[in-house]
């Protein structure tokens, strides 16, 4: 029976690949010439380790200050599937992507598509037939047998690269870079926004002959404590108040969006004004995201070591807080003793969730670990994200801190009814 609704359509594509992940870029290929998909306006594609989420948010908000209709993938979802998808900043809905799940199920014959597989190509669909100046694509891990890279690109951006799914894409950073340099493409930009990059990514770059943006090279960035200013191959900015997305390491993001921006700016122009502007709307849930209220809420998906050591200095120069109560959740195969270490000096107490996911890591997991590293501190287990941060609330202060952090589904997790306004029970 052909299913009715989206929901019924992401359950057939759970069922239809015997694993969930299958690292090959041919089946998806397929698929897609079957489906005669291609893109006729630039597509920006996004990959690397921490950054692309506050990447794409960027590019994005920029692209539309200045006036330009944008169609962005991102993932994964924090709390419903049609986040992954984006047409002028807005989610698509439910019932527009059906169509285009319809499409890829006709095409594809007796290829079977990973859910991953399937879902890129039905969202590649709906955006290829959407009215746009600009395509944004997101990686979604690695580079090379992604299937966001079934596309070419018209500019790549590298984020920071670090240790992560070491047992897919390989166990260092040369390795995991050469993986995600695989999205270049032969005399197209390259703006690697890690200022200090992989041997890898560089080689790559000059094999395939595509034109490398290097920080420090081709593109720098400045600033202090009031302002920003940036500068690239034959562009200047000065005077930028700091992006509206919190962290030491947006600079970093923004200055290889700018410098994307600049390697298009033929076909795609964008004024001064518009790159101040979408800087400064910018937006981004769950990035080091800072929730006003009694005790101060943050929530933020750092989930491997590179991006939970990014988050404990963000916390850091946060300023004083009594206490903080920490809600986390991961995957089981996340180097869990780096994760919780990395952040340990500024928890006071550890809340341990439950995921909803087989490979997650289970509370009594992280709890153990806990106990074991740190005898003294207060350690709690949940059986979801919900729970462990209504006890933490009950357990704080009005002057205190609650951090939610790990896994993205730790973070949609407390976020499937709305964005919390806490109200510690001694401020009432």
């Amino acid at each position: 029976m052909t299913p009715q609704n989206l929901a019924e359509w992401l359950a057939h594509c759970e069922r239809m690949h015997p694993i969930s992940m299958d690292l090959s870029l041919e089946r998806t290929v397929q698929v897609k010439q079957r489906l005669g998909l291609a893109f006729d306006v630039p597509v920006i594609t996004v990959a690397g380790t921490n950054g692309k989420g506050s990447t794409c948010a960027m590019l994005e908000s920029i692209a539309l200050a200045a006036g330009w209709r944008v169609g962005t993938y991102q993932k994964p979802e924090l709390v419903d599937f049609e986040e992954r998808c984006r047409v002028g900043g807005r989610p698509v809905t439910a019932d527009a992507l059906l169509p285009h799940f319809a499409a890829v199920e006709a095409a594809r014959g007796d290829i079977t598509l990973t859910k991953f597989e399937f879902t890129t190509l039905a969202i590649a669909h709906l955006l290829a037939h959407e009215a746009l100046d600009l395509v944004i694509l997101e990686v979604g891990l690695g580079g090379r047998h992604d299937a966001v890279n079934a596309f070419d690109t018209d500019c790549a951006i590298i984020t920071s690269i670090d240790l992560d799914h070491t047992e897919h894409l390989g166990p260092d950073r040369e390795s995991i870079g050469l993986e995600k340099a695989q999205v270049m493409r032969a005399g197209k930009p390259a703006i690697v926004s890690d200022p200090l990059p992989p041997q890898s990514v560089l080689a790559h770059a000059q094999a395939v002959g595509a034109d490398l943006w290097l920080v420090g090279r081709d593109f720098s960035h400045s600033g202090d404590r009031q302002q920003w200013a940036w500068s690239g191959r034959g562009r200047r900015y000065s005077g930028m108040a700091y992006p509206a997305l919190r962290g030491a390491n947006q600079l970093v993001n923004a200055s290889g969006v700018l410098a994307a921006f600049e390697a298009l700016r033929e076909r795609l122009p964008v004024s001064a004004q518009a790159v101040r502007q979408g800087l400064a709307t910018v937006e981004l849930p769950g990035r080091f995201q800072i929730v006003p209220g009694q005790p101060t809420l943050v929530l933020d998906v750092a989930h491997n070591p590179h991006s939970v050591a990014a988050l404990a200095l963000n916390l850091d120069q946060m300023g004083f807080y009594p206490r903080t109560h920490a809600v986390f959740g991961a995957m089981a195969d996340k180097d869990l003793a780096a994760l919780m270490t990395r952040i340990a000096p500024l928890v006071d107490a550890w809340y341990c969730t439950d995921l909803p996911l087989p490979r997650a890591a289970r509370a009594s997991q992280l709890a153990a670990l806990a106990r074991t590293l740190w005898p003294a501190v207060i350690v709690t287990e949940h059986a979801d994200p919900s729970a462990a941060l209504a006890t933490a609330l009950a357990a704080a202060d009005p002057a205190d801190r609650i951090l939610i952090f790990g896994s993205f589904l730790t973070v949609g997790g407390v976020l499937r009814q709305g964005l919390p306004r806490l109200a510690a029970k001694h401020a009432a």
